[in-house]
C-alpha cells in the first residue's frame, strides 16, 4: 500500500446555501483589484438573497466599493432583500437611473417597504420613477398605519367573477401581460369588488374547462382588514396554513393581497425583536450596526441591569455579619440565586413565547401557571437533594446542608411562578413582556435567593 497521503480539499462551510469561503474570497480579491467584470461573474450565479448578505458582511468602505463596481447589475430583487439597518446607505450610493429602474421592478408592497421611513423628498425621487398606477397603489397603501396589513399588501391582484367557468379564466390569464411574478390564488369578487372566495391556481389548472370557478373554491379563504396588525396578519396565516389572502378595506372591499413570504417576514421579525429584546440588546441591533450604535442600545439596559444587581447587593449586606461568621455561606449563596436565575429564565422564555403566538390566553393560564409552580417545586426539591448532600459532605454541617436544600425548593418554586406571572402582567397592563420581563425576573429571583439562603442561615446557625 503506498504511504503517499492525498491532499485533501479545503473543508467548506456546512451550511448548503451560503457562498462558500473560497467564492467569498474571490469576490474580496476582485474588490482589491476593482475588476468589475470578475465581480459579476461570481455574482451573475447567485439568489439575490445571498447578494444582498454579501452586501450587509462588508464594512462601509468595501460596501462602496461594492456598489460602485457592481451597481447597474443592482435589480430590485437585490435591494428589496438588503437589511433596513443599511438599506439607505445602498440607496444613497446608487445612482439615480439604477435605483429608478430597481424600483420600477419592485412588487408595491416592496416598494412600500422601501420608503415608508424615508423623509419627504428621498420618497418623492422614488414615487416619481414609478408609473401612474404603481404610484397610486404606493400612495394608497402610505394612508395605512404603520406595522399594519395595509402596509404589508402588494396592490398587484388577480381577480376574477364567480360565474366565469375555468376555460374562461386560463384564456383571460394568458391573454394578460400585467400579471405579478408570482401569485397563488385567483380571487372572486362581486360587481362591488368585495372577495367572495378564492380558487388555487394548482386546483384551476387541474380542473377541466367548463367547470364553474364557485365549484372549485378553497375554504381556507378568509379576508384580512387592512388595518390589522402585521403581528395578527403573521399569526393567521401561521394558524390556518394560508399561502395568501385578500386584504380588504371599511367597507370590505378588495385592495390588495398579502402573500405568504411576506407573512412569514413578519413571524422572523417579531422573533428576532422577541430574542434580542429578552437580551436586552434592543431590537434593533444588526450585525451591521458601528460601535455607538451598539453602544447606545446596550448602555442604557447595563443601567438597568446595574440598579437591580445593587438591589440584590442590599438584601447580602442585611446579613453581612452572618456571612462574616460563617464563611461557607459566601461561597453557597451564589449557587442558590445562579439555579433561581436559570430556573426563572427558563419559564420566561416559554412564556414570553406563548404570549407572542396567541398560545396562551385566559383560557388555559392558570393550567400553566399550575403546571409551572408543580415543575418549580419538583426542580427545588430534586436539586434541594442534590445541595444538601454536597454542603453536608463539604462542610460537614447537617444544619447548613438543611439551609440551602430549603432556600434551593423556596428560590426554584418562586423563580418558576415570576418567569410566568411576570410576563403575563405586563402583557395586561399593555407593556412588552420580551422587553421587560428578564429584568424583573431576575431581580426577584435574586433577592428571594439570598434572603431565603441568608435569612434562613441567620435564623438557624447563628
Amino acid at each position: 500500500m503506498s504511504d503517499q497521503i492525498t491532499e485533501q480539499p479545503e473543508a467548506e462551510e456546512d451550511e448548503e446555501f451560503i457562498p462558500r469561503r473560497t467564492v467569498l474570497r474571490q469576490i474580496d480579491a476582485a474588490l482589491e483589484a476593482d475588476d468589475a467584470t470578475q465581480l459579476e461573474q461570481l455574482l451573475e450565479p447567485m439568489h439575490a438573497a445571498d447578494i444582498a448578505d454579501i452586501i450587509e458582511r462588508l464594512d462601509p468602505a468595501d460596501r462602496r466599493k461594492f456598489l460602485q463596481l457592481y451597481s447597474i447589475e443592482m435589480d430590485g430583487e437585490i435591494l428589496s432583500e438588503i437589511d433596513e439597518a443599511i438599506r439607505d446607505e445602498v440607496i444613497e450610493a446608487l445612482p439615480k437611473e439604477v435605483l429608478a429602474e430597481a424600483v420600477r421592478e419592485m412588487d408595491s408592497d416592496d416598494v412600500v417597504d422601501l420608503i415608508e421611513d424615508m423623509d419627504e423628498g428621498e420618497r418623492e425621487e422614488i414615487l416619481a420613477a414609478l408609473d401612474e398606477s404603481d404610484r397610486a397603489a404606493v400612495e394608497q397603501s402610505l394612508t395605512y398605519p404603520e406595522y399594519s396589513a395595509g402596509r404589508l399588501m402588494q396592490s398587484e391582484v388577480v381577480t376574477a367573477p364567480p360565474h366565469w367557468t375555468v376555460g374562461e379564466t386560463i384564456d383571460f390569464l394568458r391573454a394578460e401581460d400585467w400579471l405579478p411574478e408570482q401569485f397563488y390564488h385567483i380571487i372572486l369578487v362581486d360587481p362591488r369588488r368585495h372577495p367572495v372566495g378564492y380558487v388555487a391556481l394548482g386546483r384551476l389548472l387541474a380542473s377541466s374547462r367548463p367547470i364553474k370557478l364557485t365549484d372549485i373554491t378553497e375554504d381556507s379563504f378568509r379576508t384580512i382588514s387592512a388595518t390589522a396588525d402585521e403581528g395578527d396578519v403573521a399569526y393567521a396565516f401561521n394558524q390556518y396554513h394560508l399561502i395568501s389572502a385578500p386584504v380588504v378595506d371599511n367597507d370590505e372591499r378588495l385592495v390588495g393581497v398579502i402573500t405568504i413570504d411576506d407573512a412569514m417576514s413578519v413571524l422572523d421579525e417579531e422573533h428576532e425583536e422577541d430574542i434580542l429584546r429578552l437580551a436586552g440588546v434592543g431590537e434593533d441591533s444588526a450585525i451591521t450596526d458601528t460601535v455607538m450604535e451598539t453602544l447606545r442600545q446596550r448602555l442604557p439596559w447595563l443601567a438597568v441591569n446595574l440598579a437591580t444587581a445593587v438591589i440584590a447587593s442590599l438584601v447580602i449586606a442585611m446579613f453581612e455579619d452572618t456571612i462574616s461568621a460563617i464563611v461557607a455561606l459566601a461561597v453557597l449563596m451564589p449557587i442558590v440565586a445562579s439555579m433561581g436565575g436559570n430556573a426563572g429564565t427558563q419559564t420566561l422564555t416559554v412564556a414570553v413565547r406563548a404570549l407572542a403566538t396567541k398560545s396562551l390566553s385566559g383560557g388555559n393560564v392558570m393550567r400553566v401557571v399550575r403546571r409551572e409552580a408543580i415543575v418549580g417545586l419538583l426542580n427545588g426539591l430534586a436539586f434541594a437533594i442534590v445541595m444538601g448532600i454536597v454542603a453536608w459532605i463539604w462542610f460537614g454541617g447537617v444544619s447548613l446542608a438543611a439551609v440551602i436544600a430549603i432556600a434551593m425548593v423556596v428560590n426554584l418554586a418562586i423563580a418558576a411562578l415570576a418567569g410566568i406571572l411576570i410576563p403575563l402582567a405586563l402583557e395586561k397592563v399593555g407593556a412588552d413582556p420580551a422587553l421587560a420581563s428578564g429584568t424583573f425576573v431576575t431581580t426577584v429571583t435574586d433577592v428571594v435567593g439570598f434572603f431565603a439562603f441568608l435569612g434562613l442561615a441567620a435564623t438557624v446557625l447563628t
